[in-house]
């Protein structure tokens, strides 16, 4: 499907040298002599490269519809494995193609949203906020909590997050996956 950049909007999905981009951000420039322009940056979708791009104002460009699929995560192996849940095919994702941070906030029974390609699977995405028991902390020490500092903790996924001193082990806490920081506890 054609479209031109001046429809660019964030989250927008072009295929540009037979490759996937989501478009990160962009901006309309007028100059006072000369043709309109578009600057962008785009977020190439497999490998998270960022590239910026600079387009005449109107160009043509091939906007791509992705399918959203919800999917369970089922196991891990030498892939990542998941299963859709509208009809139960299996399929399996390297670490690679789905990011090591996303891959490390995954718990067995998780649901998150395959993006498709026609039939080819692309990568997946996490919810926003997940919610992860704390498996090995160092204790707090009393009287550290008014400097407002942090320490390192374990969720039961394996990731590692920074979370406030008096958090301890047992506890469950949400953390938001786009950053990999730690919110609030649950």
């Amino acid at each position: 499907m054609a479209t031109t950049t001046n429809d660019f909007r964030n989250g927008m999905v072009i295929r540009k040298d037979g490759k996937l981009y989501a478009v990160v951000g962009f901006l309309h420039v007028k100059p006072g002599k000369g043709a309109a322009f578009v600057r962008s940056k785009l977020k190439e979708i497999r490998t998270g490269r960022v590239l910026e791009v600079t387009w005449r104002a109107g160009e043509k460009i091939e906007d791509v519809r992705l399918d959203r699929v919800k999917a369970q995560f089922l196991y891990r192996d030498d892939m990542l494995n998941f299963m859709r849940l509208d009809n139960y095919d299996q399929i399996a994702l390297s670490e690679t193609v789905v990011g090591k941070q996303n891959a490390s906030f995954l718990k067995d029974g998780m649901e998150v949203e395959v993006l498709l390609d026609g039939q080819e699977t692309i990568t997946m995405e996490l919810p926003t906020f997940v919610e992860l028991e704390i498996t090995r902390t160092d204790p707090g020490v009393k009287g550290d909590t008014v400097s407002g500092g942090s320490k390192p903790a374990t969720l039961e996924t394996g990731a590692v997050v920074q979370v406030p001193l008096f958090l301890s082990e047992g506890t469950i806490v949400k953390v938001d996956t786009r950053t990999g920081e730690y919110v609030s506890r649950v």
